[in-house]
């Protein structure tokens, strides 16, 4: 090959490589951001959440392996320092939080992930009605605490579905206090985070309940060392 095939060939490698590189900046351009994030929850949602809290029970939803856990009461029958909400029951918080925290029961982690991680944040943002801990009314069922939750869930995921690129990008601002300068794509990666952390713990406590309430010959302990109301943690 001469000099002036090798230049031609050389050019056409560059030419070649030039052409991937713009299909890649096209395609990093045309990338649906929004989407991705909307996946990251619907993904572990559909394939490793939902289907473990069918069938959660009264029971299961109320009880604690431990006694003094946090839970949803009947309003009146907590002794925690703060008993949140506006209806005929009451989550329990304290502030400063105790060292360690407190045990909390799915009841309790679910009113959480209803109230602080979802509903406060569409009101925030996407035009939900207003909610906070105060001004809830927590559910006195575990068929009741899903219903708010997947109303919830869907409240969110019809809300990212309406953000482009440039709102991913935005500073959340005054609407998130604790970190104003944050752009909107962190607050829906710390959602998500708060998600599948609350929700995984939910489904532990599901299956440390069956296996501590396991008869027969299996591996279980009887009803174990909380049994559960069906109004509120066992103290």
């Amino acid at each position: 090959m001469n000099a002036i095939e090798t230049n031609a060939a050389e050019k056409d490698v560059v030419e070649k490589e030039a052409v991937g590189t713009d299909a890649v900046e096209k395609d990093a351009a045309d990338f649906d951001w929004s989407r991705s994030l909307r996946e990251q929850w619907e993904f572990h949602w559909n394939h490793q959440i939902r289907a473990r809290l069918d069938g959660l029970t009264d029971d299961e939803y109320f009880w604690s392996p431990v006694p003094d856990a946090w839970s949803v009461w009947p309003r009146g029958d907590s002794s925690a320092p703060v008993q949140a909400g506006t209806g005929d029951f009451t989550i329990d918080f304290a502030f400063p939080q105790p060292d360690p925290a407190p045990f909390t029961t799915i009841a309790w982690q679910l009113g959480h992930v209803v109230v602080g991680v979802l509903a406060a944040r569409n009101a925030a943002h996407f035009g939900a009605p207003a909610a906070s801990y105060e001004s809830w009314e927590y559910a006195g069922s575990a068929a009741t605490a899903l219903d708010q939750l997947k109303i919830q869930l869907d409240t969110w995921l019809a809300g990212l579905r309406g953000l482009d690129e440039a709102a991913l990008r935005k500073p959340v601002g005054e609407k998130e206090p604790a970190f104003p300068e944050l752009a909107m794509a962190d607050l829906v990666l710390h959602i998500h985070r708060e998600l599948i952390h609350h929700l995984s713990e939910v489904c532990l406590l599901r299956d440390l309940y069956l296996h501590t309430h396991t008869t027969g010959t299996g591996t279980g302990t009887g009803t174990g060392t909380g049994t559960g109301t069906g109004k509120g943690a066992t103290r």
